[in-house]
Parts: structure tokens; C-alpha cells; sequence
């Protein structure tokens, strides 16, 4: 059996920097009160007028892993594409990608995994090479949340968390099995989804019941957060999903060289770190510059991280992820 491991990584903001400052401009809020809940300073939103979209933003990150890769696109076996906010409803950005980068007719799948999705598209990307059928597949997590979002004071308890950004990453085979993904770990809990959520448009909250209630103070429109009920979970299925990862591998704590957390939160991040035991030089969270940007947060940390040259040749890198759904999971690589 082949082995899976990352060639390739990239990451694409868009230039447009919100500061906290900046939304206390459109709604009730403050620098001290969104640092305090959570740890964010500053997020990229996408500007008005911008070509930027989620499809675009994950091109410009992929076109960077692929060269990064030793690629061209032509090598591309299959794209995996993780997003909650599709430039459409259907198609899925997939398809957009591969025409985007001039692939040859490779095969594209969607995931909807949301806070997950990238973890979600390295286990499914890995199975594919560990099976033999493809070579080189490309994974990419990308996010343009600030079209979506209630920018008033009603909404800031979700609105001042998400920013827009997109990372990519190449996984290629390898036969040398002591290095790339060692094990993968998915779950979710389907009975805590409206704890956070999007609930219409859908196909149960359609057309025309939008265009006849035309109606701005509609919530649901927006994304909605139990963010109490959020925050308890996550920080018992991370260490749940982490644990589990490390035993498959008959590792402990002490082999992480750096874990890279879903940036959902640093203070959940922080709860992690502590309960662990892990210092800050083990841990790699950017939540501070950009903000929650769902599907892209890891890959964008992964990239970043790589690129300050904080993982190195044979280093244990642990990821995981705890978002909607409720879906969460983990990645045990070593580099």
C-alpha cells in the first residue's frame, strides 16, 4: 500500500484588513470585547468590486501549491474542494477550479464539512493515493464568509468572528511509509446541527418564498451560533479526536513537534494547549491576523507555519477540526 504526503502548500488572503476598530464602525463593539471572547484582532473581508470569490481565492492558493509542488497542473489526478460558502449553490467550486487552472477532465468533489472540510479533504485525498487509484490530488479549503454576514449589531456575536481567505495543499504519493498522513479520524453528531447554522435559503426555504417575503430582518438568512453550546463541545471532542490520533499511533502528547488547531477560537486553542501540556513553540495559531475562515483555517496555518520554517523534516504534525454539523476530526502526519 502507497502512503500520502503533503508536497505542496499554499495560501491566498484577500488585501482588504478589518480591524476590530473598523467594526465598531457598523455595529455595537469594541477591540477589548472581541479580543477577550475570541483572541481576534484583525480579518481579511473581500472588497466590493473585488474578482475575488471562493472559487478565485482557492485558485490563486492552489496555483501556489502546485509550483511549490514540483507540478504543473497537468499532474493533477483529482481536486478536492472544502467549502460552506460555493460561489453557486450548485455547481459546487470543484468544477470552477479545474476550469480555472486549465486541468485535463479530472474528476472534482465537493465537500461541506464546513469547520472541518479541510480535514475532511486530506482523509478522503488520502485514501485515494493509499489505494493506488491517483498520484497527486489536490486539496483546498477557501471561504468568502463576509458576503454573508449580518454587519449590525444584531448579528456581531458571529459576524466579528469570520474572515475570507483560501489555503491549498498537494498530496502526492509516496512508498515510504514512515512518513505523510498516518492516520485520519472523522466523526460528527448530526443531532446539534441548528446549533450552528444557516437555515434559509434552502431548498425547504426557496425562491419564491424569499422573493415574496423580501424580508432584511429575516435571521435566518444569517449564519447562527450557539456559541456557549459551540464552545463546550469543541473543546471536548478536539482533545476526544487528538487522543484518538495519538493512540492509533502509539504516541503521546510529548511527540507533537507542532499541533495546529481549527481557528475557531483562541481561547478554545489556549484550553487545548493547557490541557495537553503543550508549549507555545507546539502550537501554531493565526486566528489573531485573519479570524475564523472555516474550511480554509488549518491549510491557511499549515501553510504559514511551513513558510516560518516552524516544521521540519521528520517533525509530528497533529491537525483538528470541530465545527457545524456537528463535525470534527483529526490528522496524524509526519513531515
Amino acid at each position: 500500500m502507497y502512503n500520502s504526503k503533503i508536497t505542496g502548500l499554499g495560501y491566498y488572503v484577500p488585501e482588504n484588513v478589518v480591524t476590530n476598530d473598523d467594526l465598531s464602525k457598523l455595529m455595537d463593539t469594541n477591540d477589548e470585547w472581541i479580543q477577550e471572547r475570541t483572541g481576534i484582532k484583525e480579518r481579511r473581508w473581500i472588497e466590493e468590486g473585488s474578482e475575488d470569490t471562493s472559487a478565485v481565492m482557492g485558485a490563486k492558493a492552489a496555483r501556489i501549491a502546485i509550483e511549490r509542488a514540483g507540478l504543473t497542473t497537468k499532474d493533477i489526478d483529482f481536486i478536492v474542494f472544502a467549502t460552506l460558502s460555493p460561489d453557486y449553490y450548485f455547481p459546487g467550486c470543484g468544477v470552477q477550479l479545474q476550469e480555472m487552472l486549465d486541468m485535463r477532465t479530472v474528476g472534482a468533489l465537493d465537500i461541506r464539512n464546513q469547520c472541518s472540510g479541510f480535514v475532511y479533504g486530506l482523509s478522503v485525498a488520502d485514501q485515494f493515493i493509499k489505494t493506488g487509484m491517483y498520484k497527486n490530488v489536490l486539496v483546498v479549503g477557501s471561504e468568502f464568509h463576509s458576503g454573508g454576514l449580518d454587519k449590525t449589531t444584531r448579528g456581531r456575536n458571529v459576524s466579528v468572528i469570520f474572515g475570507d481567505g483560501a489555503g491549498a495543499a498537494v498530496l502526492s504519493r509516496t512508498e515510504d511509509n514512515t512518513k505523510g498522513i498516518l492516520s485520519t479520524h472523522l466523526h460528527s453528531e448530526g443531532k446539534h446541527a441548528e446549533e450552528l447554522t444557516v437555515l434559509a435559503p434552502s431548498i425547504r426555504h426557496w425562491v419564491p418564498e424569499i422573493l415574496e417575503a423580501n424580508d432584511e430582518t429575516d435571521e435566518s438568512y444569517f449564519p447562527y451560533m450557539n456559541g456557549t453550546f459551540v464552545f463546550k463541545n469543541a473543546v471536548v471532542r478536539f482533545s476526544e479526536v487528538i487522543m484518538e490520533g495519538l493512540q492509533k499511533n502509539n504516541l503521546q502528547a510529548t511527540d507533537i513537534d507542532l499541533f495546529i488547531p481549527h481557528q475557531a477560537n483562541l481561547r478554545i486553542s489556549q484550553f487545548i494547549q493547557k490541557k495537553f501540556k503543550l508549549n507555545d513553540d507546539q502550537v501554531y495559531n493565526n486566528i489573531m491576523n485573519y479570524g475564523n475562515t472555516t474550511a480554509a483555517s488549518i491549510i491557511i496555518a499549515l501553510s504559514e507555519a511551513w513558510e516560518k520554517g516552524k516544521i521540519k523534516d521528520n517533525d509530528l504534525v497533529v491537525l483538528a477540526a470541530f465545527g457545524s454539523g456537528f463535525t470534527w476530526g483529526s490528522v496524524v502526519m509526519r513531515w
